[in-house]
């Protein structure tokens, strides 16, 4: 988690919000990581993260069984078309294999859990998310 953590980092205009125990934020996202395209290191307010990191489950969304000690799930907007090449069927629960975001497949979204050999491909499409995030966010400043 650190390693996926420390390589969105250097990406170009990338922050990584982490909320802490006793901060503002709900209890819910304590030790969650949340990427966004933002130069000015601000969290957007009116944006979504491209790429998240979540350590536990929800209450709409235990299906990745991360209450387990040790397990993480990598949720990254790939695309409606990356998650379409994906097999039917995928178990949400699996370690190290991809499948659609069991609330947010629909929208483009995929996740992994724990990845280890499947690393290389995640960080492929965070790469591709933080620029499609940096595209979107110059098109607005533009126009």
């Amino acid at each position: 988690m650190e390693s996926i953590i420390r390589t969105v980092q250097t990406f170009e205009g990338a922050t990584v919000f982490q909320p802490e125990p006793g901060s503002a934020y709900p209890e819910i996202s304590w030790g969650d990581a949340y990427f966004y395209y933002a130069p000015d290191g601000v969290m957007p307010e009116r944006t979504q993260p491209y790429g998240t990191i979540i350590t536990k489950d929800y209450p709409d969304d235990a299906s990745s069984n991360l209450d387990e000690h040790g397990r993480f799930r990598v949720n990254v907007n790939a695309g409606r078309g990356a998650v379409a090449q994906l097999p039917d069927g995928l178990d949400p629960a699996s370690v190290d294999t991809f499948f659609p975001h069991p609330l947010y497949g629909a929208g483009g979204w995929i996740s992994v859990i724990n990845p280890s050999t499947t690393a290389d491909q995640l960080m492929e499409w965070l790469r591709a998310a933080h620029d499609a995030a940096r595209a979107r966010t110059e098109r607005r400043s533009a126009g």
